[in-house]
C-alpha cells in the first residue's frame, strides 16, 4: 500500500473514499459491534468525520445500527463483495476441485490461504463436523510467521526475505503454545522448505495439528497454501507427516495456476 506522502501526490487518490474504507475496516471478529467513540478510536477519524461516514454507510446499506444502543455494526450486505471477490479469485475457482477431493480423501478440514501483506487470509474453508464456526468463516486474516500456510508460502521465498520477515513482521500470540521465539519460527520456516510441507501444532487453535503446502504460479511464484487442520487428540505431527502431508503436498502441486 503506497505511504501517506505517495497518497498526497497522486492525484487520482480521494482521501474521503478512504476514510469511508477505514469505517468498514475498523469491524473484525473481535469488534462486531462498534460505537461513535470506537470507531474513532479505531480509525483515528475525527468524531464528526466517523460519525458522517458510517451514517453514509447505514443509509446505503453497509451497516446496521441498533436503536437503543446507537451502535453500529456490518450488514448482511458485505456479503456481496466477498461473493464478487470470489467469483473473480481464479485461484479460488481453479483449486476448488482439488480441495473438494482432498477434503473426501482425508474427511478433515481443509482451507486454502492467500497471502495478503504480512498476513495470510482464508479464501476457501471446508469444515468437517467438528469445526467450529470462527474455524470455518472465509476472510479470517491470520498473521503469516503464526499460520502454517503463512509459513510455507514464505518457506519459497529467498534467504534474505524470509529473514526479513522473521525480524519484522508481527506475531500474536492466540494459544498458550503459540511460538514468541522468533528463532524458532525460522527454523520451522527453514525445515519446511526442505521438505515441501509446514506442520505446526496449537499455534492458532489450542487444539490441532496442522500441514500446510504451497501453491506455486506455473513460473514458481507462491501464490497461496492448503492446509488441512487435524484434531490433536487424535493426531500427532508423525502420523500428520505419514499420512496427510503426501496428500496435501499432491493436491497443492496439482494446482498451478498461470498468473
Amino acid at each position: 500500500m503506497a505511504n501517506a506522502k505517495a497518497r498526497q501526490q497522486d492525484t487520482l487518490f480521494v482521501t474521503s473514499l478512504e476514510k469511508g474504507m477505514r469505517i468498514l475496516e475498523a469491524f473484525s471478529e473481535d469488534k462486531t459491534e462498534l460505537g461513535l467513540a470506537d470507531l474513532v478510536k479505531v480509525t483515528g477519524l475525527e468524531k464528526s468525520a466517523a460519525q458522517r461516514y458510517a451514517n453514509t454507510l447505514y443509509e446505503l446499506g453497509y451497516l446496521e445500527k441498533n436503536p437503543e444502543t446507537r451502535r453500529f455494526r456490518p450488514s448482511v450486505k458485505y456479503l456481496e463483495m466477498a461473493y464478487s471477490y470470489l467469483w473473480a479469485d481464479y485461484l479460488a475457482q481453479l483449486a476448488m476441485p482439488r480441495l473438494i477431493d482432498l477434503s473426501r480423501q482425508t474427511s478433515q478440514t481443509i482451507n486454502m490461504a492467500e497471502p495478503i501483506g504480512t498476513d495470510i487470509i482464508y479464501v476457501v474453508r471446508m469444515p468437517n463436523h467438528r469445526t467450529n464456526f470462527g474455524a470455518s468463516a472465509i476472510g479470517r486474516r491470520v498473521p503469516a510467521l503464526v499460520a502454517s500456510s503463512g509459513r510455507i508460502i514464505l518457506s519459497r521465498q529467498s534467504d534474505q526475505a524470509i529473514r526479513d520477515a522473521v525480524n519484522n513482521w508481527p506475531i500474536r500470540q492466540y494459544t498458550p503454545r503459540t511460538t514468541m521465539d522468533r528463532d524458532a519460527i525460522l527454523d520451522n520456516i527453514l525445515m519446511a522448505r526442505e521438505k515441501g510441507y509446514c506442520t505446526t501444532q496449537g499455534q492458532v487453535l489450542p487444539d490441532e495439528v496442522n500441514v500446510a503446502a504451497p501453491i506455486c504460479s506455473i513460473d514458481g511464484i507462491p501464490v497461496g497454501a492448503i492446509h488441512c487442520s487435524l484434531p490433536s487428540i487424535r493426531w500427532t505431527i508423525e502420523r500428520a507427516e505419514a499420512e496427510i502431508a503426501p496428500l496435501v503436498v499432491e493436491a497443492a502441486q496439482s494446482i498451478v495456476p498461470s498468473r
